[in-house]
C-alpha cells in the first residue's frame, strides 16, 4: 500500500487550519496537494484527534491482515481438499502436489512445502537417473525369469554376495517394486506347538551330514524317488541320486563315491525309512566308522536342514518342469546341484553360498 508523504499530525493541522477559515485553494497551495486529497482527508478524519487517528489506522491495518489470512487459509483448504482424495505416502508424490499447487494455484512454496510437509530441498529436488539403473533391472528381469521362486533377499545377496555388485539393497529394492517382481506372500495358519530342542551346530566340514528321499512322477505318470545328502554345516548339497527304485545297495554306493572326493562324516542323520535301518546298511557303516542318528518317528523337525534343503529342491526345480526320463532328471539335478553350491546364496549362512562359507573357513 502506497505510504503518504503527509504524517498524521500534519493532516490534523491542514484540516484544523481549514476549520479555522483558512480558504482550501491557500491550504492546497500552501503545502503542495491536491484539492481531492484535502476533501479525502476530512471525510476520513474530519472531527478526530491524534489519538483517534491512529486507533482508526490500526484498525485498518488490522482489517487487511486478516482479509490476507483468511484468503490464505481459504486457499490452502482448497488445495487440501483436492490433494485428501490422493495418496500422499511418498515425498515424490506430496513433492508433485506441492508444484501443483505453485503452478496452479501461485501459492508461494514456502506455503506449499508448509501444507504436504516437505523441505523446500525435497520441492527442488531433481532426479538423477543412472545408467547403472537399467544395469539393475536387467540383473533383476533375468534373475527373476531363470529363478522363479527367488524373491528380493535371494536375488540381492546373489548381487552382493556372488556377483561383487555394491549397490544399496535400498536402490536394488526401488527397482524391483517399479518391476513390480515382488512375489505374493500368501499367509500361513500356524499352529502353536512346543517348541522343540534346537539341533546341534556343527562346527567343521564332515561332522554332520543329514540324508532323505523325495517322490515325483515322470510324464507318463511312473513315479521315482531323490536321494538328497548335504553336509549340515555349510548346507552344501553332496549329491543326488535319482532312479525308480532306490534300495539299501544304491544308497551305500552312492555315499561310498561321496565319501571318495569328500572324505568320511562323524555321523549321518537320518530318518526311520526301511532303507536306513536295514542291517546292510548298519554293517556298512560300522565298518566305515561313522555313526548313524536316527529322528525320533513322526519328528521330521528333528532332520531340519535336510527338510529345508528338500523344500528349496522341490521349489527351485523338480515342481516347475515335468520330466520324461530319469537321465534328464538325474541330467537337471546335477546341473542344479552344481547352481545350488556355487551361486545360490543361502540365508541360513547369512547370505553367502556354501563354496563361500567352505573358502572362508579353508
Amino acid at each position: 500500500m502506497k505510504k503518504s508523504r503527509f504524517s498524521d499530525s500534519q493532516i490534523l493541522s491542514i484540516l484544523k487550519q481549514a476549520e479555522n477559515g483558512v480558504p482550501v485553494p491557500e491550504l492546497c497551495r500552501e503545502h503542495g496537494m491536491s484539492s481531492a486529497s484535502f476533501y479525502k482527508w476530512r471525510a476520513k478524519f474530519g472531527g478526530m484527534d491524534a489519538s483517534m487517528m491512529a486507533r482508526l489506522k490500526e484498525l485498518e491495518d488490522e482489517n487487511r491482515r486478516l482479509k490476507k489470512m483468511y484468503a490464505e487459509e481459504r486457499l490452502k483448504s482448497d488445495i487440501l481438499k483436492e490433494a485428501i482424495e490422493k495418496k500422499l505416502v511418498k515425498p515424490s508424490r506430496r513433492r508433485e502436489m506441492a508444484q501443483s499447487a505453485v503452478s496452479e494455484k501461485h501459492v508461494s512454496i514456502r506455503l506449499a512445502c508448509w501444507m504436504f510437509s516437505i523441505s523446500e530441498t525435497c520441492y527442488r529436488y531433481q532426479a538423477k537417473l543412472s545408467s547403472e539403473n537399467a544395469e539393475i533391472a536387467d540383473w533383476l528381469i533375468r534373475l527373476t525369469h531363470n529363478q522363479r521362486n527367488w524373491g528380493f533377499g535371494l536375488c540381492f545377496l546373489y548381487l552382493r554376495n556372488v556377483k561383487g555388485y555394491r549397490w544399496n539393497h535400498k536402490r536394488v529394492y526401488r527397482i524391483y517394486r517399479e518391476l513390480e517382481l515382488n512375489l505374493r506372500i500368501k499367509p500361513r495358519k500356524r499352529l502353536v506347538r512346543e517348541k522343540p530342542e534346537p539341533l546341534a551346530v556343527p562346527t567343521a566340514i564332515n561332522t554332520s551330514w543329514s540324508m532323505d528321499f523325495m517322490h515325483d512322477q515322470l510324464e507318463d505318470g511312473r513315479s521315482y524317488r531323490l536321494f538328497n545328502v548335504i553336509d549340515d554345516y555349510n548346507r552344501e548339497g553332496l549329491g543326488i541320486e535319482v532312479d525308480l527304485s532306490l534300495p539299501s545297495e544304491r544308497v551305500m554306493r552312492a555315499l561310498n563315491q561321496i565319501i571318495e572326493w569328500r572324505g568320511a562324516p562323524a555321523q549321518i542323520r537320518c530318518d526311520n525309512g526301511p532303507e536306513y535301518i536295514s542291517a546292510t546298511l548298519a554293517a556298512w557303516a560300522e565298518r566305515r566308522g561313522i555313526k548313524l542318528v536316527f529322528i525320533q518317528p513322526g519328528n521330521p523337525q528333528q532332520n531340519a536342514y535336510i527338510e529345508r534343503y528338500n523344500r528349496t529342491v522341490r521349489y527351485d526345480w523338480l515342481a516347475q518342469y515335468l520330466f520324461g526320463s530319469i537321465e534328464e532328471v538325474q541330467e537337471y539335478a546335477t546341473q542344479w546341484l552344481w547352481t545350488y553350491n556355487h551361486e545360490r546364496p543361502n540365508m541360513a549362512l547369512g547370505g553367502i553360498t556354501p563354496q563361500q562359507k567352505l573358502a572362508a573357513v579353508a
